[in-house]
């Protein structure tokens, strides 16, 4: 086989895998997206289902998290369910599954480049350190907004070794869904309070 039939071949299985991609994503989205617009029926089914309703709220940010669509509002409402501490381990449990499909389709994308370029625009100077530095995986996660979902795809995109992907990831996943968690009960609690 010469060069341009493997070249030929290479391009073939890239625009495959754009395609598949673009697909399961746009699938994604919409999904994530019914969720998010039927909160209270997903409130009344996970609340109803005991630890059916737990699995599927894992699925739930899965799917949000290979979206755009926040999962913190999903946070706040398990916490009303099953109250701070078990809406923490869901959370946490759900956005690490979440983490794992964006670095799923991190190792899917392959374009290094344009990667590296907004890598070295981060703040607090952050784009200095290696991909692969515990500093940076932790320390990017946190940035609010874009932070966690581009960490995630970079490391999938420059292969990041799993294990150090996923307990760097675990740390300000977990503390961030113990943060919405418990604010979110404590806000709810406040509310209620003031209403009687």
């Amino acid at each position: 086989m010469n060069q341009t039939e493997e070249t030929k071949i290479d391009s073939t299985q890239q625009s495959n895998a754009l395609r598949n991609l673009i697909l399961i994503t746009l699938g994604v989205i919409g999904l994530a997206f019914i969720a998010s617009k039927e909160m209270d029926s997903v409130r009344e089914f996970i609340a109803g289902s005991g630890w059916v309703g737990m699995v599927i709220s894992i699925a739930l940010y899965g799917l949000l998290g290979a979206s755009p669509i926040p999962s913190e509002p999903l946070t706040v409402l398990l916490s009303t369910v099953y109250g701070p501490f078990t809406a923490t381990l869901v959370a946490g449990t759900g956005n690490m599954l979440a983490a794992l499909i964006e670095y799923y389709i991190g190792m899917h994308l392959g374009d290094v480049a344009s990667f590296e370029k907004r890598r070295t625009k981060l703040p607090l100077g952050l784009g200095r350190f290696p991909v692969d530095s515990p500093v940076f995986l932790i320390a990017a996660r946190m940035l609010p907004g874009y932070g966690p979902k581009f960490v995630s795809v970079i490391c999938g995109v420059f292969r990041v070794p799993l294990w150090r992907y996923i307990w760097t990831a675990a740390i300000p996943t977990y503390l961030g869904s113990a943060m919405f968690a418990y604010g979110g009960f404590g806000l709810l609690s406040l509310r209620e309070w003031f209403q009687k």
